[in-house]
Protein backbone atom coordinates (compact mmCIF):
# COMPACT_ATOMS: atom_id res chain seq x y z
CA UNK A 1 0.00 0.00 0.00
CA UNK A 2 3.00 2.38 0.26
CA UNK A 3 3.38 2.99 -3.43
CA UNK A 4 -0.77 3.99 -3.34
CA UNK A 5 -0.53 5.94 -0.58
CA UNK A 6 2.59 7.83 -2.50
CA UNK A 7 1.16 7.94 -5.55
CA UNK A 8 -1.98 9.45 -3.60
CA UNK A 9 0.34 11.70 -1.40
CA UNK A 10 2.15 13.45 -4.40
CA UNK A 11 -1.22 14.36 -6.73
CA UNK A 12 -4.00 14.73 -4.42
CA UNK A 13 -3.25 14.80 -0.35
CA UNK A 14 -0.24 17.08 0.32
CA UNK A 15 -1.52 19.69 -2.63
CA UNK A 16 -4.74 20.17 -1.81
CA UNK A 17 -5.30 18.07 1.66
CA UNK A 18 -3.13 18.27 4.27
CA UNK A 19 -0.70 21.78 5.66
CA UNK A 20 2.39 21.71 4.09
CA UNK A 21 4.02 21.06 7.63
CA UNK A 22 2.73 18.04 7.51
CA UNK A 23 5.54 15.13 7.06
CA UNK A 24 4.06 12.31 4.70
CA UNK A 25 5.94 10.17 6.98
CA UNK A 26 3.88 11.24 9.89
CA UNK A 27 2.09 7.64 11.54
CA UNK A 28 -1.27 9.28 12.52
CA UNK A 29 -1.38 11.27 8.83
CA UNK A 30 0.04 7.82 7.29
CA UNK A 31 -3.20 6.52 9.10
CA UNK A 32 -5.72 9.06 8.13
CA UNK A 33 -4.52 8.54 4.78
CA UNK A 34 -4.72 5.07 4.50
CA UNK A 35 -8.47 4.98 6.14
CA UNK A 36 -9.58 7.37 2.97
CA UNK A 37 -7.54 5.58 0.29
CA UNK A 38 -9.06 2.25 1.49
CA UNK A 39 -12.36 3.10 1.96
CA UNK A 40 -12.52 4.68 -1.20
CA UNK A 41 -10.93 2.36 -2.95
CA UNK A 42 -12.66 -0.79 -1.94
CA UNK A 43 -16.27 1.08 -2.31
CA UNK A 44 -15.08 2.06 -5.95
CA UNK A 45 -14.02 -1.99 -6.51
CA UNK A 46 -17.32 -3.51 -5.08
CA UNK A 47 -19.63 -0.65 -6.60
CA UNK A 48 -17.75 -0.51 -10.14
CA UNK A 49 -17.06 -4.24 -10.57
CA UNK A 50 -20.24 -5.13 -9.24
CA UNK A 51 -22.07 -2.94 -11.55
CA UNK A 52 -20.58 -4.23 -14.51
CA UNK A 53 -20.81 -7.88 -13.80
CA UNK A 54 -24.88 -6.93 -12.94
CA UNK A 55 -25.56 -5.28 -15.64
CA UNK A 56 -23.16 -7.33 -18.39
CA UNK A 57 -22.81 -10.70 -16.72
CA UNK A 58 -25.30 -11.38 -14.14
CA UNK A 59 -28.55 -13.02 -15.89
CA UNK A 60 -31.92 -11.11 -15.00
CA UNK A 61 -33.78 -13.99 -15.41
CA UNK A 62 -32.56 -15.26 -12.18
CA UNK A 63 -34.73 -12.50 -10.36
CA UNK A 64 -37.83 -14.40 -10.87
CA UNK A 65 -36.20 -16.82 -8.99
CA UNK A 66 -38.72 -18.24 -5.91
CA UNK A 67 -36.05 -17.78 -3.59
CA UNK A 68 -34.89 -14.00 -5.12
CA UNK A 69 -35.88 -11.50 -2.44
CA UNK A 70 -37.99 -8.56 -2.57
CA UNK A 71 -35.64 -5.01 -2.98
CA UNK A 72 -32.58 -7.75 -2.73
CA UNK A 73 -30.13 -5.96 -4.94
CA UNK A 74 -30.91 -2.24 -2.49
CA UNK A 75 -30.52 -4.83 0.41
CA UNK A 76 -27.18 -6.37 -0.96
CA UNK A 77 -25.56 -2.70 -1.51
CA UNK A 78 -26.51 -1.60 1.79
CA UNK A 79 -24.40 -4.55 3.57
CA UNK A 80 -21.95 -4.33 1.33
CA UNK A 81 -21.08 -0.69 1.80
CA UNK A 82 -21.22 -0.98 5.89
CA UNK A 83 -19.45 -3.90 5.61
CA UNK A 84 -16.52 -2.09 3.73
CA UNK A 85 -16.73 0.67 5.94
CA UNK A 86 -16.19 -1.06 9.41
CA UNK A 87 -13.59 -3.79 7.69
CA UNK A 88 -11.53 -1.00 6.69
CA UNK A 89 -10.34 -0.12 10.22
CA UNK A 90 -8.49 -3.24 10.96
CA UNK A 91 -7.82 -3.52 7.52
CA UNK A 92 -5.68 0.16 7.45
CA UNK A 93 -3.88 -1.17 10.98
CA UNK A 94 -2.34 -3.97 9.10
CA UNK A 95 -1.86 -1.75 5.88
CA UNK A 96 0.24 0.21 7.87
CA UNK A 97 1.76 -2.60 9.65
CA UNK A 98 2.54 -3.36 6.16
CA UNK A 99 4.01 0.14 5.35
CA UNK A 100 6.14 0.76 8.71
CA UNK A 101 8.36 -2.25 7.22
CA UNK A 102 6.69 -4.94 9.18
CA UNK A 103 5.92 -7.31 6.55
CA UNK A 104 8.11 -9.33 3.84
CA UNK A 105 6.78 -7.41 0.90
CA UNK A 106 9.60 -5.86 -1.31
CA UNK A 107 10.26 -3.58 -4.26
CA UNK A 108 12.27 -5.18 -6.98
CA UNK A 109 12.65 -8.43 -8.03
CA UNK A 110 16.37 -8.61 -7.37
CA UNK A 111 15.56 -8.20 -3.89
CA UNK A 112 14.72 -11.91 -3.34
CA UNK A 113 16.54 -14.46 -3.38
CA UNK A 114 15.16 -16.47 -5.80
CA UNK A 115 14.35 -13.69 -8.02
CA UNK A 116 11.53 -14.71 -11.15
CA UNK A 117 11.14 -17.88 -10.23
CA UNK A 118 10.65 -16.38 -6.63
CA UNK A 119 8.23 -14.14 -8.02
CA UNK A 120 5.79 -16.74 -9.49
CA UNK A 121 6.00 -19.02 -6.64
CA UNK A 122 5.07 -16.44 -3.91
CA UNK A 123 1.74 -16.02 -6.77
CA UNK A 124 1.36 -19.55 -6.32
CA UNK A 125 2.08 -19.43 -2.57
CA UNK A 126 -0.05 -16.99 -1.60
CA UNK A 127 -3.50 -18.50 -4.15
CA UNK A 128 -2.86 -22.00 -2.56
CA UNK A 129 -2.12 -20.59 1.37
CA UNK A 130 -5.50 -18.55 1.11
CA UNK A 131 -7.41 -20.76 -0.43
CA UNK A 132 -6.88 -23.15 2.46
CA UNK A 133 -6.66 -20.69 5.39
CA UNK A 134 -10.53 -19.56 3.79
CA UNK A 135 -12.02 -22.91 3.53
CA UNK A 136 -11.29 -23.56 7.04
CA UNK A 137 -12.43 -20.08 8.08
CA UNK A 138 -15.56 -20.11 5.78
CA UNK A 139 -16.27 -23.86 7.40
CA UNK A 140 -15.93 -22.59 10.69
CA UNK A 141 -18.55 -19.71 10.15
CA UNK A 142 -21.12 -22.64 8.93
CA UNK A 143 -20.95 -23.74 13.22
CA UNK A 144 -23.78 -23.48 14.93
CA UNK A 145 -22.46 -21.69 17.77
CA UNK A 146 -21.13 -18.95 15.08
CA UNK A 147 -23.31 -18.59 12.00
CA UNK A 148 -26.66 -17.19 13.37
CA UNK A 149 -24.41 -14.39 14.51
CA UNK A 150 -22.13 -13.79 12.01
CA UNK A 151 -22.14 -15.77 8.50
CA UNK A 152 -26.33 -15.49 8.69
CA UNK A 153 -26.30 -12.42 7.26
CA UNK A 154 -24.36 -13.10 3.84
CA UNK A 155 -26.46 -16.70 3.52
CA UNK A 156 -30.30 -14.78 3.64
CA UNK A 157 -29.72 -14.16 -0.63
CA UNK A 158 -30.10 -17.73 -1.76
CA UNK A 159 -29.80 -16.19 -5.35
CA UNK A 160 -27.17 -14.04 -5.17
CA UNK A 161 -26.13 -11.49 -7.34
CA UNK A 162 -22.54 -9.85 -7.92
CA UNK A 163 -23.30 -7.13 -5.20
CA UNK A 164 -23.73 -10.10 -2.97
CA UNK A 165 -19.88 -10.43 -2.70
CA UNK A 166 -19.24 -8.22 0.17
CA UNK A 167 -22.80 -8.19 1.91
CA UNK A 168 -21.35 -10.06 5.34
CA UNK A 169 -21.17 -8.99 8.43
CA UNK A 170 -18.28 -6.83 9.03
CA UNK A 171 -16.64 -9.50 10.76
CA UNK A 172 -17.19 -12.16 9.05
CA UNK A 173 -16.03 -10.69 6.31
CA UNK A 174 -12.89 -9.35 7.59
CA UNK A 175 -12.23 -12.84 8.94
CA UNK A 176 -12.19 -14.31 5.77
CA UNK A 177 -10.37 -11.53 4.28
CA UNK A 178 -7.74 -11.70 6.65
CA UNK A 179 -5.59 -14.69 4.72
CA UNK A 180 -4.92 -11.96 2.53
CA UNK A 181 -3.43 -9.97 4.79
CA UNK A 182 -1.51 -12.63 6.95
CA UNK A 183 0.31 -14.01 3.80
CA UNK A 184 2.79 -11.01 3.28
CA UNK A 185 3.57 -10.85 7.04
CA UNK A 186 4.55 -14.98 6.69
CA UNK A 187 6.01 -14.87 2.98
CA UNK A 188 8.41 -12.39 0.92
CA UNK A 189 6.09 -11.03 -2.09
CA UNK A 190 6.70 -8.13 -4.76
CA UNK A 191 4.85 -4.77 -3.90
CA UNK A 192 3.29 -4.52 -7.22
CA UNK A 193 2.52 -8.39 -7.04
CA UNK A 194 0.17 -8.34 -3.64
CA UNK A 195 -1.53 -4.79 -4.85
CA UNK A 196 -2.39 -6.99 -8.11
CA UNK A 197 -3.90 -9.71 -6.63
CA UNK A 198 -5.40 -8.01 -3.55
CA UNK A 199 -7.56 -6.43 -6.73
CA UNK A 200 -7.82 -9.94 -8.31
CA UNK A 201 -9.76 -11.27 -4.95
CA UNK A 202 -12.05 -9.13 -4.90
CA UNK A 203 -13.26 -9.57 -8.43
CA UNK A 204 -13.25 -13.05 -8.20
CA UNK A 205 -15.33 -12.77 -4.87
CA UNK A 206 -17.74 -10.90 -7.26
CA UNK A 207 -17.08 -12.73 -10.12
CA UNK A 208 -18.45 -16.70 -7.80
CA UNK A 209 -21.38 -14.41 -7.14
CA UNK A 210 -22.32 -13.39 -11.06
CA UNK A 211 -24.58 -15.94 -12.00
CA UNK A 212 -22.85 -17.14 -15.20
CA UNK A 213 -22.55 -20.32 -14.25
CA UNK A 214 -20.39 -21.69 -17.47
CA UNK A 215 -16.73 -23.31 -17.12
CA UNK A 216 -14.48 -24.81 -19.41
CA UNK A 217 -15.17 -28.75 -19.07
CA UNK A 218 -11.98 -29.94 -17.56
CA UNK A 219 -11.75 -27.06 -15.27
CA UNK A 220 -15.22 -27.81 -13.54
CA UNK A 221 -13.73 -30.22 -11.21
CA UNK A 222 -10.85 -28.13 -10.44
CA UNK A 223 -12.00 -24.27 -10.12
CA UNK A 224 -14.74 -22.71 -7.43
CA UNK A 225 -16.88 -21.26 -9.64
CA UNK A 226 -20.00 -19.27 -9.71
CA UNK A 227 -22.17 -22.46 -10.35
CA UNK A 228 -20.15 -24.24 -7.62
CA UNK A 229 -20.92 -20.96 -5.47
CA UNK A 230 -24.54 -20.77 -5.76
CA UNK A 231 -24.87 -24.47 -4.44
CA UNK A 232 -22.59 -23.32 -1.26
CA UNK A 233 -25.77 -20.39 -1.00
CA UNK A 234 -28.68 -22.86 -1.75
CA UNK A 235 -27.79 -26.02 0.03
CA UNK A 236 -25.31 -24.64 2.93
CA UNK A 237 -23.09 -27.28 3.50
CA UNK A 238 -21.15 -27.15 0.17
CA UNK A 239 -18.51 -26.00 -1.95
CA UNK A 240 -16.72 -23.32 0.31
CA UNK A 241 -14.02 -22.71 -1.18
CA UNK A 242 -12.65 -19.77 -2.90
CA UNK A 243 -10.67 -20.94 -5.86
CA UNK A 244 -10.13 -24.70 -6.19
CA UNK A 245 -12.52 -27.42 -5.54
CA UNK A 246 -9.45 -28.89 -3.82
CA UNK A 247 -9.83 -28.31 0.03
CA UNK A 248 -13.76 -29.10 -0.68
CA UNK A 249 -13.07 -32.60 -1.65
CA UNK A 250 -10.07 -33.41 0.88
CA UNK A 251 -13.15 -32.00 3.64
CA UNK A 252 -15.83 -34.45 2.31
CA UNK A 253 -17.69 -31.13 1.19
CA UNK A 254 -17.61 -31.17 -2.82
CA UNK A 255 -20.81 -31.19 -4.46
CA UNK A 256 -20.90 -31.42 -8.14
CA UNK A 257 -22.92 -28.14 -9.06
CA UNK A 258 -26.53 -28.54 -10.02
CA UNK A 259 -26.51 -26.03 -12.35
CA UNK A 260 -24.36 -28.08 -14.66
CA UNK A 261 -26.62 -30.91 -13.94
CA UNK A 262 -29.71 -29.34 -15.29
CA UNK A 263 -31.20 -28.95 -11.68
CA UNK A 264 -30.03 -25.43 -10.87
CA UNK A 265 -31.80 -22.22 -10.71
CA UNK A 266 -31.57 -21.01 -14.54
CA UNK A 267 -33.48 -24.88 -14.75
CA UNK A 268 -36.37 -24.05 -12.40
CA UNK A 269 -37.17 -20.29 -13.82
CA UNK A 270 -36.97 -21.87 -17.67
CA UNK A 271 -39.64 -24.30 -15.71
CA UNK A 272 -41.91 -22.34 -13.85
CA UNK A 273 -41.75 -19.58 -16.88
CA UNK A 274 -43.00 -22.22 -18.76
CA UNK A 275 -45.58 -23.89 -16.61
CA UNK A 276 -47.30 -20.13 -16.14
CA UNK A 277 -47.27 -19.90 -20.64
CA UNK A 278 -49.16 -23.12 -20.38
CA UNK A 279 -52.11 -22.08 -17.88
CA UNK A 280 -52.08 -18.73 -19.58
Amino acid sequence: MDHVLSVTDRYVLTPFVYPASWPEDEPLRQIISLLLVTNLGAQLLYLGFGALSFYFVFDHKLMKHPQFMKNQVRREIKLGTVSIFWMSFPTVALFFSEIRGYSKLHDNVGESASGWPGLLLGIAGFLFFTDMCIYWIHRSMHHKSIYKHLHKQHHIFKIPTPFASHAFHPVDGFLQSLPYHVYPFLFPLHKVVYLSLFVFVNIWTISIHDGDFRLPGPLVQVINGAAHHVDHHLFFNYNYGQYFTLWDRLGGSYRQPSALLGKGPHDLVRKLTSEAAETE
